[in-house]
């Protein structure tokens, strides 16, 4: 494949002389590539939404959710995988983020790991992934081989694929049930997708979260009531969303806490019987 062929890959006219410019006039630049990211996100809202709800119904029927990808693609998968536990209360097996060559890549540059074809299944089949499941694969370039090995061992064994990309038409795009594809177009810095790839990325990944848990029940009104409780701030933060689901006192919502085990939804069910 040519690389330089890849819309990733391109150079940016608008910073074709960002090493000349001010500190301001770059970081300028910077900021006006990155306003263009939430409008190529907006444009692909319906496959966003097609993908919430395979995601909702596959985990209410029992399934789980797997991101997978390599490098910045990866990382991103295991942040939003890792936050929905404690956001959402759910089990970390829910939610899971792999990353080609395994927990030390997520601080470490591990060469070839997005080559290697033959990691993807193994990596799968050690979190027992299996057609109930849906795996999602990240891959900005959306023909990264560790990921579309990942998707056709997935496709093999009968689960839902979605598709998170930056490339029009990609391998990627072309393979999976359902394709999203945000085209944030060239890079400030030519080929570097930890920036607007990177981020249309993170917008989507925290949206498909979001949203399968607004549809499963984790939220009520705008409240994440299933919110875990484990330190001050998140013990404070369910004493507030237990006052503003039922407007009762600061005191009885402290003390409904109490016999809820911290638990901000069994405290509302509490205060509302």
């Amino acid at each position: 494949m040519n690389f330089a062929n890849l819309t990733t890959e391109k150079r940016n006219p608008a910073s074709a002389n960002i090493d000349k410019c001010s500190t301001l006039e770059m970081v300028k630049i910077i900021n006006d590539e990155d306003k263009k990211v939430a409008l190529a996100v907006e444009k692909v809202l319906p496959q966003i939404a097609s993908a919430v709800d395979l995601i909702a119904q596959k985990i209410s029927d029992g399934g789980r959710l797997f991101y997978i990808g390599a490098g910045t693609s990866g990382r991103l998968g295991v942040l939003d995988a890792s936050e929905c536990p404690p956001t959402f209360g759910v089990q970390a097996e829910l939610v899971q983020g792999i990353i080609a060559g395994g927990n030390f890549a997520l601080t470490n540059a591990v060469e070839g790991a997005e080559d290697d074809t033959n990691a993807a299944a193994v990596d799968l089949d050690a979190r027992n992934f299996s057609a109930a499941d849906v795996l999602a694969g990240i891959a900005a370039s959306g023909r990264t081989p560790y990921v579309l090995s990942a998707i056709e061992y997935a496709k093999k064994i009968g689960a839902s694929t979605v598709g998170i990309s930056c490339v029009e038409n990609s391998a990627l795009g072309q393979i999976v049930d359902i394709a999203i594809t945000p085209v944030t177009g060239a890079e400030v810095i030519t080929g570097s997708t930890r920036l607007k790839a990177g981020t249309a990325t993170k917008l989507v990944l925290n949206t498909l979260t979001t949203g399968a848990m607004i549809r499963l029940g984790k939220v009520y009104g705008n409240l994440m009531v299933d919110v875990r409780a484990t330190n001050d701030k998140l013990r404070d933060r369910a004493r507030r969303i237990v006052i503003a689901a039922t407007n009762c006192t600061d005191a009885q919502a402290v003390d409904a806490l109490e016999k809820c085990g911290g638990h901000a939804k069994s405290a509302i069910d509490f205060l509302k019987a």
